[in-house]
């Protein structure tokens, strides 16, 4: 698919934009002064495949643990400011990669040109964040009362014009909302005024289960109309699933290789074998594998290989025996109660060989 050409801008040493691969963000929900607790989840994150990790800096004692926390990790860090611009010095001073922070809010334009001085010097980037649900009142006047897409645009271009003033142009800008279709249009006419990169996200999600559904339709429309850099998806629960999802709604659009892939047919009248119990069984060892290799579970010997030729190993089950087969072609016929044991033992043969 064919991307939308923006400015690149670089994070640390992740590169946003341009033909820069789309990276995968989340948020810590630690208390960022607690240094132990706030590189702990860091790591974790890292390990599931985040390139870029946002920390919240409410007051100094976070902003004073930037320092603490980059000797810790190795993944780029963002800092979330608001209102005040003392934190943002401060994080920037202590090594901070990137901002999150809105220039209208600040209020004192000598305030704002002191940020952007120093984050000029030191080549930081400046994320403006637009949410629909905390719009500028005279914004929303202008547009019935109420958040709209343009009502968005608005306010991100209000922000993106006092940096430009200040003659500073490493922005990244994202512009949620709860609501998916809102959020893709916002997106959508953005991505025709400004080339700079954009952040996707829907806000305020949910809880893991509808939060990832809300995410991967309103995300995953964006990135197939070649709109959006990086993505977060916004849960309320352990981050490390944000993580898990923004790479899963990536390889599924071909725009990421990110880890196992398990291609498993819907049961129907045809399934003679425990097809869910297998898919279950396979599905727990993939979750052991990193490399990202395409493994298949289908219910029926007569068309399952051939449904699945693309995977690298799969089985076919049938009544009493399975076909085990590699790319479609069939390798062997194993008993029903021997198909996991040998479809595992060709997994295994598979990452030996690729290592």
């Amino acid at each position: 698919m064919e991307r939308r050409k923006t400015c690149p801008i670089r994070i640390g040493t992740v590169t946003v934009g341009g033909a820069a691969p789309i990276s995968v963000q989340s948020m810590t929900n630690t208390k960022t002064d607690d240094i132990t607790a706030t590189a702990a989840q860091i790591q974790r994150l890292a390990a599931a495949g985040c390139d870029i990790v946002r920390i919240a800096v409410p007051d100094m004692a976070a902003a004073l643990a930037v320092e603490k926390i980059k000797e810790l990790v190795t993944v780029p860090l963002v800092a979330d400011i608001h209102f005040d611009y003392r934190l943002a010095l401060s994080a920037i001073e202590r090594g901070i990669d990137a901002l999150r922070l809105n220039p209208g809010n600040i209020g004192d334009v000598e305030q704002v040109a002191a940020v952007v001085k120093e984050a000029k010097k030191k080549r930081i980037p400046i994320r403006i964040g637009v949410n629909a649900g905390s719009l500028d009142k005279a914004v929303l006047a202008r547009h019935g009362g109420h958040p709209t897409p343009e009502a968005m645009v608005e306010s991100a271009m209000n922000h993106v014009n006092i940096l430009e003033r200040l003659d500073f142009f490493d922005i990244k800008i994202s512009l949620k909302a709860h609501n998916v279709s809102m959020t893709i249009r916002a997106y959508e006419l953005m991505s025709e005024v400004v080339d700079y990169p954009l952040h996707l996200g829907i806000t305020e999600a949910g809880t893991v289960k509808s939060g990832i559904i809300k995410s991967a339709v309103g995300i995953g429309a964006l990135l197939a109309e070649g709109i959006g850099d990086t993505i977060r998806v916004s849960l309320t629960g352990d981050p490390v699933e944000e993580v898990r999802a923004g790479n899963e709604i990536l390889k599924s659009l071909g725009l990421k290789e990110y880890g196992p892939t398990l291609i498993s047919c819907p049961t129907c009248g045809r399934t003679s074998v425990d097809l869910i119990f297998l898919a279950q069984k396979v599905e727990e060892k993939l979750n052991q594998i990193k490399k990202p290799i395409k493994v298949a579970v289908m219910g029926c010997v007569v068309n399952g290989p051939g449904e699945a030729k693309e995977a690298d190993i799969g089985i076919a089950g049938g009544k009493g025996q399975g076909l085990i087969f590699r790319k479609g072609e069939v390798i062997q016929k194993v008993p029903e109660e021997d198909l996991l044991a040998a479809l595992f033992r060709e997994i295994d043969k598979i990452v030996e060989e690729e290592n």
